[in-house]
């Protein structure tokens, strides 16, 4: 099997079609022979800053000499990027035997009463395999969808952590706050300690009381460590950062906009567990390790003349802080803004943050499942400077030509029309 096979195989899942519960897992890890016990893991689960919190961490913890693999998604630039040990990407030969080592399974399962598994199951459970056999210091799991649920879940971390809650999926993890606030929870395990940037005391109510379920330690942001936003710049933010037992820091971080400093806090705290739980780790590297992340389509800039952004907020809570990052790094510049969106997104939400910001709004569309039509998207949102365009291409080909020094192009919605997007600009 090739490289295209292998990658033609895992798409032919059941790519959109979700399937709670964890039988099929368990079924492939006990005919696996347990990876999942091989190795140190720290998992992650949110609503928005799972990726960026997992790398923040990832780069801390490779500053100590520590080997560190990485499960993320979705993936940006390359499929292969899910999958990564030091930020390096798993080579095609190993993805397409690690393809026929879960084949069979899947073949098998499909004959069960679970049923075959789904694209992100079979994806997960190659991850878990790949990172056991190698000689790795930690695994990074960034968590699906939800977290009680998700395929990830079966691991058993030696850290958990769970980000921002806001609402997304809503089809699937509930119409409240509480209700995505319990399934984010379910990746705490019992009396395995357990860090959490949410800010609502309804989300943080849930959380607390799964913690003392599980006789979990939890260490909230605002009391057991803070932050604070010092100063947005050109090239990113500064903060400081203060534990008991660790001082005050200042930092500066690559990734813009002060909720990725919420996310690096976390990162931060999170060496100061394992450094507590006996791993060998140098504070003096701290700042190395912060300064050193970068994470595509996160507020990247992907051109410099004219200036364009690209930036993957996908739901309410993500729009917001684009729109804040935004205004602190280009209020003095004429906006224009590209966006495309997925169909079970709450699409009229976000547009109507976005139009407060922009001058100009060009809706568009991209080849992808379940992705909306333009001229969807423009039934939804008015503004004076709308524009509805069928291809993005061709759209970015009449919008650069008409910018100068003063504007900046943010093109933002569905992660994946990012991914798309960005191989254009590659």
């Amino acid at each position: 099997m090739n490289y295209d096979e292998a990658l033609q195989w895992i798409h032919s899942r059941e790519k959109f079609k979700v399937k709670p519960g964890l039988n099929r897992m368990k079924w492939m890890m006990e005919k696996l022979g347990h990876p999942e016990k091989k190795i140190t893991s720290i998992h992650i689960a949110g609503t928005n800053g799972k990726g960026s919190t997992l790398t923040f961490l990832r780069n801390l913890v490779q500053k100590q000499g520590y080997t560190a693999g990485s499960f993320t998604s979705p993936y940006i630039t390359r499929f292969n990027e899910r999958i990564s040990v030091n930020g390096n990407p798993i080579d095609d030969e190993e993805l397409a035997n690690l393809v026929l080592d879960i084949q069979p399974l899947a073949e098998q399962l499909a004959n069960t009463v679970w049923g075959e598994p789904t694209e992100f199951e079979v994806i997960t459970a190659m991850a878990i395999l790949y990172f056991s056999r190698q000689p790795l210091d930690f695994v990074l799991f960034e968590a699906g969808l939800g977290g009680r649920m998700d395929s990830t879940n079966i691991i058993h971390p030696a850290l958990s952590i769970i980000t921002n809650i806001g609402l997304d999926h809503m089809g699937i993890l509930g119409d409240s706050y509480e209700q995505i606030a319990y399934e984010k929870a379910g990746i705490i395990k019992e009396k395995t300690h357990v860090i959490t940037g949410a800010e609502r005391d309804d989300v943080l109510h849930v959380i607390k009381h799964k913690a003392a379920e599980q006789h979990a330690p939890l260490f909230t942001m605002g009391e057991s460590f803070t932050s604070t936003h010092l100063k947005s710049v050109q090239n990113g933010e500064y903060f400081s950062f203060s534990a008991p037992g660790y001082g005050e820091s200042s930092f500066f971080s690559p990734l813009k906009g002060e909720h990725q400093v919420k996310n690096a806090s976390l990162a931060l705290y999170a060496m100061e567990l394992l450094k507590d739980a006996g791993y060998k780790v140098d504070r003096s590297q701290y700042k190395a390790g912060i300064e050193s992340t970068f994470w595509p389509a996160r507020f990247e800039r992907v051109s410099e003349q004219p200036q364009i952004i690209l930036d993957g907020a996908h739901n309410q809570e993500g729009t917001k802080a684009l729109v804040e990052t935004m205004i602190k790094h280009y209020d003095d510049k004429r906006i224009i803004i590209m966006y495309a969106a997925l169909l079970d997104k709450p699409v009229k939400e976000m547009l109507a943050q976005l139009k407060g910001i922009a001058d100009e709004l060009w809706v568009t569309h991209f080849d992808f499942p379940k992705a909306m039509e333009a001229e969807e998207i423009s039934q939804l949102v008015t503004h004076n400077r709308l524009h509805v365009h069928t291809n993005y291409k061709q759209a970015l080909e009449e919008i650069c030509p008409t910018m100068n020094e003063s504007d900046v192009l943010l093109i933002t919605g569905s992660l994946y029309f990012i991914s798309a997007i960005r191989k254009f600009f590659e």
